[in-house]
C-alpha cells in the first residue's frame, strides 16, 4: 500500500495538471520551478509510476496520470469543502465584536450591507452578558452602555438613549396615562440603571411602589415576557422599535424618556493585527447610529 502521501505532493501533482505546465503550476502554488518539479518526482517515486511524459517544450499525462487526476481532485475537493464547512470560509481578517445580546440583534438587519462592503473582514460576535477576561481570543471591538459623565476618552459615543415602557398587545389597552403603569406588574431589566424608576420619576410619579414581579438580565428576555402578557418592561427605545420592526407582539405604551446612558464603542486591542479591519467596522456602525 502506498501510505503517507504527502499533500502539497498531490497540491503540486493537480495544478501541473491542470497546466500541463511546471512553470505555471509554481506560478500559482508560489513554488519554485525546481520545487513543483521535486515534488512531481518524489510523488512519482513513491507510487512507482510517471505521471507525466516530460517533452522539450510540452507536459502530457500518461494514462495513469490521468486516472489518478480524478481521484486526486475529488480528494481534495472534499478537503476543501469539509474546511469551509465546518470553519467557514478563508478570510482576510476576522474580527470579536462584543455587545449586548439586544444590541446584536439589533444590529443583525444592517450587518448584511458591512459584510457586502468588506467581503474579506470576518466578525465573530459574542454576548457581554459573561465576560471572561481570560478568553483566548481577546476582543477587537466593545460596544458597551455607561453613564454619560463617565465615558473616557477613547470611548466613542454612538449614541444617547432613551426608554420607553412595553407591554403585550392586550395589556396595552388598560394603559391610557403613565400612572396607568404603576398597574401592572412590573420586569426589571438588570443594567447600570433602574429604569423603571427614572422613567416614573421624569413623569412626576413615586418610585416606591413599584413590583418587582420577575427580574431579567437582558431587554431580549424582557420584551418576550412583555409579549407573553407578562407585564411590563422599560427598555430602550430602539429595541423596542426593533422589536416591533420584527414582528413582535408588543407595544410602546408612552412617551421617551432620557435616561442619562449612551451606548459606546471601544477599539480593545489597537496593536493587533485586526486594527485595520477593527476600524472599519467601527466607522461603519457610527453610521448605524
Amino acid at each position: 500500500m502506498k501510505q503517507n502521501l504527502n499533500l502539497n505532493w498531490l497540491r503540486t501533482f493537480d495544478a501541473a495538471a491542470r497546466h500541463l505546465s511546471f512553470t505555471a503550476a509554481s506560478h500559482e502554488l508560489g513554488l519554485t520551478q525546481t520545487a513543483v518539479s521535486q515534488h512531481i518526482k518524489a510523488l512519482e517515486t513513491k507510487l512507482g509510476q510517471n505521471l507525466f511524459i516530460r517533452r522539450a517544450r510540452s507536459l502530457q499525462l500518461t494514462d495513469i496520470g490521468q486516472a489518478y487526476l480524478v481521484s486526486v481532485r475529488d480528494a481534495l475537493e472534499h478537503i476543501a469543502f469539509s474546511t469551509s464547512g465546518l470553519f467557514g470560509p478563508e478570510l482576510d481578517k476576522t474580527i470579536t465584536v462584543r455587545a449586548s445580546a439586544a444590541m446584536i440583534i439589533w444590529l443583525s438587519p444592517q450587518l448584511s450591507k458591512f459584510q457586502k462592503q468588506h467581503p474579506n473582514i470576518g466578525i465573530k460576535l459574542v454576548t457581554s452578558l459573561w465576560q471572561n477576561e481570560l478568553e483566548k481570543h481577546p476582543v477587537d471591538v466593545e460596544i458597551l452602555l455607561a453613564a454619560q459623565n463617565q465615558s473616557e476618552p477613547r470611548m466613542i459615543k454612538l449614541s444617547d438613549e432613551q426608554i420607553v415602557p412595553v407591554c403585550g398587545m392586550q395589556t396595552s389597552t388598560t394603559v391610557q396615562r403613565p400612572a396607568d403603569l404603576m398597574k401592572l406588574d412590573a420586569i426589571h431589566v438588570l443594567g447600570f440603571d433602574d429604569h423603571w424608576a427614572r422613567y416614573l420619576s421624569a413623569n412626576g410619579l413615586p418610585t416606591d411602589k413599584i413590583s418587582q414581579r420577575i427580574v431579567v438580565d437582558t431587554s431580549v428576555a424582557a420584551c418576550e415576557l412583555a409579549a407573553s402578557e407578562n407585564g411590563c418592561a422599560i427598555m430602550f427605545e430602539r429595541f423596542a422599535q426593533q422589536a416591533i420592526a420584527a414582528g413582535r407582539t408588543v407595544k410602546i405604551v408612552g412617551d421617551p424618556v432620557a435616561n442619562g446612558q449612551s451606548h459606546y464603542v471601544v477599539q480593545r486591542n489597537s496593536a493587533s493585527t485586526e486594527k485595520r479591519a477593527s476600524t472599519a467596522f467601527c466607522e461603519w456602525l457610527a453610521t448605524c447610529f
